[in-house]
């Protein structure tokens, strides 16, 4: 038989080019496989082989981009791997895989994961970075290992210094670009890196669930500016923040951070109760009194979106006329009124519990 049909038959190549499965869903996977996909028409590069695709039954960008550039796909979970692999691609994928399949590709298979692992293991490590306000994270290219996301040997890490006030959007692509160059490199000396991995740290382990409508609600009294900074930075794209006014759940929109004091409270008066209200025309913002100071909105959203301005004009303008010792109820947004404990019917925590293992954003 000729040589190439005597590499087909053995199992692993001990060089490149490497037949290749990648398994991804959401644009932040598509970073890997277009990164993919050009290496293998670049001829000169002779780094990959052949490339199939696994992802979801529905419409995502990593099908649409795989239809449109012949890439063959295969449906998860139903999918028929015949050919011989050397390595599998995992990105954004969410789904645990099994011991059997990862033991069908001779090198593993690896993950590019956007957190310097063992820090942010799970499916929203981009979301958590910003929340907790995080100054450095990066991407770790790792091979995975059957029953847990996230606690495979590390092939590769690059530290990334998140840009000051940069949204979880933002630096999702960033790393996404990122995490694709390092995907490429590592790939250049497989095995090699294989040879050096190295297990993650025990130390310093943190899980980062999937975000979940509840964690939206803001609590005046015990967030402050710098808190609902990182919070909005964090989900707003995804899930605006709201509150509650008159009992009804208001959504903020447009954040613009944290504002100086009004006068009105440097006269030594006594500091506004939090959740309380007051509209700066000047700007056009409304400002919000939360724990350690005031934050404003341009926009909010009742029934639909209006400007601070209309909001203000409609709906509190007269409640401020009123002088008053006490704030009226209309001129102060409520705390969410917290769930009892049991009423908590566990159908939060089963959601939850599925986010992890299901729903990985990044």
């Amino acid at each position: 038989g000729s040589s190439a049909q005597d590499l087909s038959q053995s199992k692993a190549r001990a060089r490149p080019p490497w037949r290749i499965v990648f398994f991804g869903t959401d644009d932040f996977a598509l970073e890997s496989l277009k990164i993919l996909t050009e290496s293998r028409q670049k001829h000169s590069e002779r780094l990959i082989d052949t490339l199939e695709v696994v992802t979801l039954p529905k419409e995502l960008p990593v099908r649409r981009f795989a239809s449109q550039n012949d890439l063959p796909i295969h449906d998860w979970p139903d999918m028929n791997l015949r050919e011989q692999f050397d390595v599998g691609v995992v990105v954004s994928f969410g789904c645990l895989l099994r011991k059997n399949l990862i033991e069908q590709f001779p090198y593993g298979i690896l993950n590019v994961h956007p957190s310097l692992l063992p820090r942010w293991r799970g499916p929203a490590p981009v979301f958590h970075t910003i929340l907790n306000g995080d100054t450095v994270t990066g991407v770790t290219i790792m091979q995975i290992r059957p029953k847990r996301f996230d606690v495979g040997p590390v092939l590769s890490q690059e530290l990334y210094p998140v840009p000051p006030n940069c949204t979880a959007e933002q630096l999702g692509a960033s790393l996404a670009t990122l995490g694709a160059q390092m995907l490429i490199c590592t790939l250049k000396n497989l095995p090699e890196r294989i040879a050096n991995r190295r297990e993650q740290s025990k130390d310093g382990a943190t899980l980062a669930p999937k975000i979940s409508t509840a964690m939206s609600w803001i609590n005046w009294e015990e967030q402050t500016c710098d808190q609902i900074n990182c919070l909005f930075r964090a989900i707003s794209f995804r899930i605006p923040l709201r509150t509650l006014w008159m009992g009804e759940t208001i959504k903020l929109l447009d954040f613009v951070g944290k504002f100086k004091t009004p006068v009105s409270e440097m006269e030594g008066a006594q500091a506004p109760a939090p959740g309380s209200i007051q509209f700066k025309k000047e700007t056009n913002t409304l400002l919000v009194r939360c724990k350690d100071g005031w934050v404003g909105f341009k926009a909010v959203k009742l029934k639909k979106r209006l400007s601070a301005a209309d909001f203000y004009n409609g709906y509190l303008h007269q409640y401020f006329l009123k002088k008053s010792s006490t704030p009226h109820i209309e001129c102060l947004f409520q705390n969410p009124r917290p769930q009892p404990r049991d009423s908590h019917s566990g159908k939060e925590v089963q959601s939850e519990m599925e986010g992890l293992t299901r729903g990985r954003y990044h």
